[in-house]
């Protein structure tokens, strides 16, 4: 199954999911409200998005003069992807990851840490820069916030109806409520996670390809998981979605449970893509997304 028709099954999900709890919150009144409540946390989003991320990170912005290796790199990596040139930001943070945002293409914004940028042999960097021109032409950072406040808005309204007992008129089973104030979430989280996780594997393919070495973005994540695991960036659970490797320890946790896919899978699929290339002369274009 394609990558892109899982997403759209994944995203179809979380909005049924919304408008069931809104239904069974107080039935087919309800769910006009619910829709509303889901419109304004995205247009919320949708604006503002960008802007929170950079200010939790500390990031500024740099221009060619600043930097002209890394504007340079960015560039030409755009340029060959046919993008618009995104801005570029630096973080100061110590913690080596990256990260893209933005609410389209021509609002693309990449940014890196100091960390990353003394951790990284140039190719190296290319694939990572590749990875997030990935989630930047592919919308990704949209679609990952829309999750978001999707399942923001389905764990509000699953308290909504825990507190009406389940049911409009407060007559409800009590302990239904309590399963729905529960469950709603835990599964509108698990179906956000699975989003992101799809995601990652589409920008790894996108970005092995646009660089033309899929080893270097392979040798990128495995320094960075090794990296990271030493010293965490210091973010909200609530992004570790947004960087390139899980910037928290995610040690133990259970695969439904991961915002990213396991470092160990996405290197194999790389080095796949690389004896691809060594068999065929060059990697074949893949404008789409990959398969599972």
């Amino acid at each position: 199954m394609w990558n892109f028709t899982k997403t759209t099954i994944l995203m179809a999900a979380m909005m049924g999911l919304c408008m069931g709890v809104a239904y069974l919150i107080g039935g087919t009144q309800w769910l006009l409200p619910a829709l509303m409540l889901g419109g304004v946390f995205n247009f919320i989003a949708f604006f503002f998005s960008d802007k929170l991320a950079l200010a939790s990170m500390r990031a500024k912005e740099v221009t060619r003069a600043d930097d002209p290796a890394l504007y340079n790199l960015v560039e030409r990596l755009a340029q060959r992807g046919g993008l618009p040139m995104p801005r570029v930001y630096i973080s100061a943070m110590a913690a080596p990851n990256a990260f893209a945002t933005g609410r389209n293409p021509r609002k693309g914004v990449v940014c890196v840490t100091a960390g990353l940028r003394q951790l990284l042999n140039e190719e190296e960097l290319a694939g990572v820069i590749s990875h997030e021109l990935g989630h930047i032409k592919h919308r990704d950072i949209l679609l990952s916030t829309v999750a978001a406040i999707m399942a923001a808005a389905i764990t509000y309204l699953a308290h909504i109806a825990f507190f009406m007992g389940g049911r409009r008129d407060g007559h409800g089973n009590p302990l239904a409520a309590l399963a729905m104030m529960i469950l709603a979430p835990l599964a509108a989280m698990l179906i956000q996670m699975a989003i992101s996780r799809s995601r990652e594997y589409s920008a790894d393919e996108y970005g092995a390809t646009l660089c033309g070495k899929p080893r270097a973005l392979a040798n990128a994540l495995a320094k960075l998981q090794q990296a990271s695991s030493r010293v965490p960036l210091p973010v909200s659970p609530a992004q570790s979605n947004m960087f390139i490797v899980h910037p928290l320890s995610a040690e133990g946790a259970s695969g439904l449970f991961m915002t990213h896919p396991p470092i160990k899978k996405r290197i194999d699929r790389l080095l796949g893509m690389e004896r691809e290339l060594s068999q065929l002369g060059q990697l074949r274009p893949r404008e789409g997304y990959s398969r599972e």
